[in-house]
């Protein structure tokens, strides 16, 4: 049998794969996180974006929020929009409350009047080691961790009618891989993510929806202490950490046709990190 060749065009890139697409990517809080450099990465290939923010859990964290506010995030992702008919919109929600995830996919999905990408990027951080925890801090990990983000990939299922292109990207953070001792909520919470990839994306998969989690390993996002930045830069073959443009760019292939029998998987891009080095 003669092996399909695709046609010669088909092997040429498109430089907007995204154009006429619609993406919701959360927690874009800050020009220093993962989510902002998804936003500007698919505002490049074309896309038009909803930008799902939360200033109030980066103020209670060591970095605090932006410099320059949800305005100036705004702004660089709007920069990066490559396309004349593209747009970008945003709104700040707090994705602990049980009805935010619906709240948040309808209100992206009546700003362009349809939706085609999902990236679940916002987390919750702030943790402890066995000995610490209570019953709250492992409720709101949960809550915003795991939870809202099945809730946001049902309500984007449900407002996803066939157009071609549906995505969704969770993202994990290598918990299956060694252990993040002193993160016991926050592993256990992202670890719930990874393991329901499978049983998520084989449920999309009849709506022509695809679903993969990324794990994007260490990456400078400003929340490290210089001793503790020192000592993991030596666990790279490369000698520095991740940037979050390296998971941007991997997220932004997986969402474009070109990984389209691409499903239900969970891929660690992390330099080669070696965590026993």
């Amino acid at each position: 049998m003669t092996p399909r060749e695709p046609p010669v065009e088909q092997l040429r890139r498109d430089p907007l794969p995204l154009h006429g697409r619609v993406a919701l990517v959360t927690g874009v809080s800050r020009r220093a996180g993962i989510g902002y450099a998804v936003a500007r990465r698919l505002a490049a290939l074309g896309a038009s974006l909803f930008l799902h923010h939360y200033a109030p859990h980066d103020r209670g964290q060591p970095w605090g929020d932006d410099p320059g506010g949800a305005e100036a995030v705004v702004v660089g992702v709007r920069s990066a929009l490559a396309s004349a008919d593209a747009s970008v919109h945003h709104m700040e929600l707090d994705l602990a409350l049980p009805e935010a995830p619906a709240q948040l996919v309808g209100a992206a999905a009546e700003a362009r009047g349809h939706l085609d990408i999902l990236v679940c990027n916002h987390a919750r951080s702030g943790d402890g080691p066995l000995g610490t925890l209570d019953a709250a801090l492992l409720d709101a990990h949960w809550a915003v961790n795991t939870r809202s983000t099945i809730l946001l990939t049902q309500a984007f299922a449900a407002r996803y009618h066939g157009r071609p292109g549906g995505r969704v990207i969770f993202m994990t953070s290598g918990q299956d891989l060694g252990p993040m001792t002193g993160e016991v909520a926050y592993a256990a919470s992202k670890g719930a993510l990874a393991s329901v990839t499978r049983t998520l994306a084989d449920q999309l998969a009849d709506q022509g929806i695809t679903l993969n989690a990324v794990n994007p390993g260490p990456v400078d996002t400003g929340y490290a202490s210089p001793e503790a930045y020192e000592a993991v830069r030596r666990h790279f073959p490369q000698q520095r950490w991740g940037v979050p443009d390296d998971p941007a760019r991997l997220i932004a292939w997986l969402v474009t046709d070109e990984a389209a029998w691409i499903t239900g998987q969970v891929i660690n891009t992390e330099g080669g990190f070696r965590r026993w080095a």
